[in-house]
């Protein structure tokens, strides 16, 4: 999943500040750009693993588009952290799934050449939640 991050720009006194808008209360900095990208991404995580600890939903992000409308953030600028979310999502179940033929095939080929996707269950379960994010209200 990818989380929308608003930098403001920093100077020779000033870091680079940044906000995750979808996580309430998750902000970092760095002393440059590349850092302050960097640090996003641990607090990111940082703070999805305490929501997961606290068995507490995790949010869905809004799309770029409905961030930069917001004036709080206007002249920041906005750029994207890929986190992995499996590691947030909880326990794994095992269920029973009926696919067609052809698609099972296209989904393992898709696997075999792509090592994101460890597994098919991988893959379904990142499709899902892509799925999920492009429907999110």
């Amino acid at each position: 999943m990818h989380y929308p991050i608003a930098i403001e720009i920093g100077d020779e006194q000033h870091a680079y500040g940044v906000v995750v808008p979808d996580l309430p209360g998750c902000f970092s900095a760095g002393d440059t750009f590349d850092e302050a990208i960097a640090n996003a991404r641990e607090a990111i995580e940082g703070h999805l693993e305490v929501l997961a600890e606290h068995g507490d939903p995790i949010p869905m992000t809004k799309s770029l588009e409905q961030h930069v409308a917001n004036p709080e953030f206007a002249g920041w600028i906005w750029a994207a952290v890929e986190i992995d979310m499996a590691p947030y999502l909880g326990k794994s179940h095992k269920i029973n799934v009926t696919l067609p033929e052809l698609l099972i095939k296209r989904i393992d080929t898709t696997v075999a050449r792509n090592s994101d996707y460890k597994t098919r269950s991988g893959f379904l379960a990142e499709a899902a939640l892509h799925e999920l994010e492009r429907c999110a209200p």
